[in-house]
């Protein structure tokens, strides 16, 4: 499929095998939590040996299943998976030593894969953190480190014991190490309280598991510490509950963030913005009251002395750092933290008189058919890859040159010191960064970019001259599929005429230019017509009739689709009551665009179409594209069930003109199935197209759908139809599109009973 008719849309992987796993490992857990207590402190080959590694190993499966699932390998899951890989792989040899009778000093090989945990950990913590550090304001990374090092002080003095005998004790390898795992500890629950209270509300639907399973670790490591400084560790103890139950859900947290489309979504749970710093900067004055009172380990005193310094910063440069983060917020695109039109337009001026003459160049961007991914899979997988874009396109561009998205999906680039060459050079590298698959919502789709270039100081000396042109150099593109354009003389004369297009378009829609026409559609086994196809046509005063393939494009920019095929709607039943009350009993085909189908109130309008106009539902049939199928299956079942229930024929058009898969037919709602003129056309000439036809006739039959061939022009191509048993059949062989007085007129001129069709008027 190519990018000019929509996303094109590939099937992933089942989910039925990570499902199964994450049901598998919760067994384990549970099976290895309930044996831990039946068998107390002694160990047991079966549950401290077997299921002890099993316990470690389930969830590693699990984290490297989520990783495969992700076609883009992000590096924060691939270090959090690689953590919990390392800590199972350390309690392997620890298990299996001890379980073969071995007694193991401490320190042993078992602590490299333990403590290599937590650097990993740590770095799965920063990836996301760096990466969105420069779009954070300063208010928002001091409440972070208020409330992580707050956090720190708190679990610092819990540490006492620990920190107590390490000082009053011999400094030892043992007691390092021994150490090591709880302060460690320390460093991920500061870095999770200080992530938690920077980024609020959008740390993730997920991140609770991860809390909780670190939680979970820094309690079983504390006892662990405590344990080995006393009396010893032994396996088979409640401490390995702990890391039982802290790994699988850190897997889970793992398995989470690895769903396409999870790095920006909202927490179920919410962060209000003082929170964090407020109960930090509380704890740490708690801590220096509690040092006045009994030994606290210096670490935690020194830890509760800086919180309560930096959360004393806001209120010392109060106005200074509020001012400083609302211009950041000014200037700043909330989606995608790009600099935004404003800042574009702050900066580029700049940049042009600091840069004398220097040549530079403006590219805007438009992403083709980003409206027809916005409407099949919904507004929050638009805003998901509007991310993901300017994140390739980041990646694409200098540092010193300027990025920013202006709104919609469109975005814009000022490149300094370049000229036709250099943005020409540039431009084909963005088109080729977004030409590649993005994955939204477990549905990959593809998309294309339409790049206007305007030069300086050729085409203009300011911005805005710039970027008037610029945004012509990029309807230009769009309108010729070529991807990129840079401006001309005659570009002007050509925005005008889209410009008048659109208000000729607007006014034909409330001024009543728009009309159908119908193509009549024949039932093959009796020769009879059984319906028509309504065809949309625009009645223009000076131009006579626009068609669909100008019409559209028009209409969808100018945001009308939407009234457009209700307009569609309306005309089409009314010519259907007329001919009802001629004694037509035939069906009206309407092809109806991803967008009115997503609105939620359709059906309901649908029906009240038909129902106040006295018709029978299946009179009409509505037409959906394979594209709006395939896009989300799950949806697109529940929007077909709905208007089943309305009473309307459900037909897939162009059938097999996609990346599919065979299975929708078995899943979905679907009445009729039409093969377009790809397919039919070549049937006079190709033997194997003829097999290929009557293939899906038999396929159309086999699960009782009816096969509609479209676009036959031959008696050839009729009569292998005929013979194959297709149902109906439709194209310029039978007529050719009419409007409804020239219907009479080729009706009269059939010949009763007639199986072939008559000589179609002149339209």
């Amino acid at each position: 499929m190519s990018v000019a008719e929509g996303p094109s849309v590939m099937p992933q992987a089942p989910d039925r095998v990570r499902a199964g796993m994450i049901i598998v490992m919760g067994v384990v857990v549970l099976t290895y939590l309930v044996g831990l207590m039946l068998n107390g402190d002694q160990f047991h080959p079966l549950i401290d040996g077997f299921l002890g590694i099993l316990v470690v190993w389930s969830p590693v499966v699990v984290c490297w299943l989520a990783v495969a699932r992700a076609i883009v390998r992000r590096a924060n899951v691939l270090l959090a998976a690689a953590a919990v890989t390392s800590f199972a792989a350390g309690d392997t040899f620890y298990v299996a030593v001890t379980g073969a009778g071995v007694t193991l000093p401490f320190p042993s090989l078992a602590d490299i894969g333990y403590l290599a945990f937590y650097p990993l950990m740590l770095a799965a913590l920063a990836v996301p953190v760096i990466r969105e550090w420069k779009h954070v304001a300063w208010p928002v990374i001091l409440d972070g480190a208020v409330g992580s090092l707050g956090s720190a002080a708190i679990l610092a003095v819990v540490l006492n014991p620990i920190l107590g005998q390490t000082v009053n004790g011999q400094l030892s390898v043992p007691t390092v190490v021994a150490v090591a795992y709880p302060m460690f500890d320390l460093l991920l629950v500061a870095a999770f309280v200080g992530i938690g209270a920077s980024q609020g509300r959008s740390v993730g639907r997920w991140w609770s598991l991860l809390v909780l399973g670190l939680v979970a670790f820094a309690a079983t490591d504390i006892t662990y510490a405590l344990q080995q400084l006393s009396e010893g560790y032994d396996v088979g103890g409640p401490v390995d509950a702990g890391w039982a139950v802290g790994l699988a859900l850190i897997a889970l947290w793992i398995e989470g963030v690895a769903r396409p489309g999870s790095e920006r979504s909202f927490s179920v749970w919410s962060i209000p913005s003082q929170t964090v710093p407020t109960i930090a900067t509380a704890a740490a004055v708690a801590v220096l009251v509690l040092g006045s009172q009994m030994w606290v380990s210096p670490l935690a005193v020194a830890l509760a002395a800086v919180t309560l310094t930096l959360a004393a910063v806001p209120l010392v440069f109060r106005q200074r750092i509020r001012l400083a983060a609302m211009q950041l917020q000014a200037r700043t695109d909330e989606l995608t933290g790009l600099p935004n039109r404003r800042a574009l337009h702050t900066d580029v001026p700049v940049r042009l008189a600091g840069g004398g003459r220097r040549r530079s160049a403006l590219l805007v961007l438009d992403l083709d058919k980003f409206k027809v991914v916005y409407d099949s899979l919904g507004h929050d997988c638009g805003d998901q890859l509007l991310i993901l874009v300017a994140e390739r396109l980041q990646s694409r561009v200098r540092p010193a040159d300027l990025l920013a998205r202006l709104g919609g999906d469109e975005f814009a680039v000022h490149l300094v010191d370049g000229g036709r060459d250099e943005a020409t050079l540039v431009a084909g590298k963005l088109a080729r960064v977004l030409a590649d698959p993005f994955v939204l919502a477990d549905v990959t789709v593809q998309i294309g970019v339409s790049i206007g270039i305007s030069l300086y100081p050729e085409h203009g000396s300011s911005l805005n001259v710039l970027m008037r042109k610029a945004d012509m150099a990029m309807y230009r593109a769009k309108e010729s599929r070529t991807g990129c354009h840079i401006y001309r003389d005659t570009d002007d004369a050509a925005s005008d005429e889209r410009i008048r297009a659109l208000q000729e378009v607007r006014e034909a829609v409330t001024g009543n230019e728009l009309a159908l026409h119908f193509q009549p559609t024949i039932s093959v086994e009796t020769g009879e017509v059984a319906g028509v196809q309504a065809l949309l046509r625009w009645n223009h005063p000076v131009r006579g009739h626009v068609y669909p393939d100008e019409l559209l494009p028009l209409v969808e920019e100018a945001k009308l689709t939407s009234a457009v095929t209700r307009i569609v709607l309306g005309h089409a039943l009314d010519q259907a009551t007329v001919w009802l009350s001629q004694g037509r009993d035939w069906t009206v085909s309407v092809s109806v665009p991803a967008i009115s189908l997503r609105e939620p109130d359709f059906p309901e309008c649908l029906r009240a179409l038909v129902s106040e106009r006295g018709l029978a539902p299946h009179v009409l049939i509505l037409d959906v594209s394979e594209d709006f199928l395939m896009t989300d299956r799950a949806w697109a079942k529940e929007v077909l069930l709905r208007l089943q229930g309305v009473g309307v024929r459900i037909a897939l058009d162009d059938f097999g003109s996609g990346y599919s898969s065979l299975s929708y037919l078995r899943d979905l709602p679907i009445d009729d199935l039409k093969l377009g003129s790809s397919f039919i056309s070549p049937m006079d000439e190709n033997p194997r197209a003829v097999a290929l036809v009557a293939s899906a006739i038999g396929l159309a039959h086999s699960l009782g759908l009816r096969l509609i061939a479209e676009g036959v022009e031959s008696s050839t191509t009729y009569a292998y139809l005929a013979r194959h048993g297709c149902d109906v059949v439709q194209g310029p062989f039978v007529a050719g599109p009419l409007s409804a007085a020239q219907i009479d007129v080729w009706l009269a001129s059939r010949a009763p009973g007639a199986t072939l069709p008559a000589k179609t008027p002149a339209e």
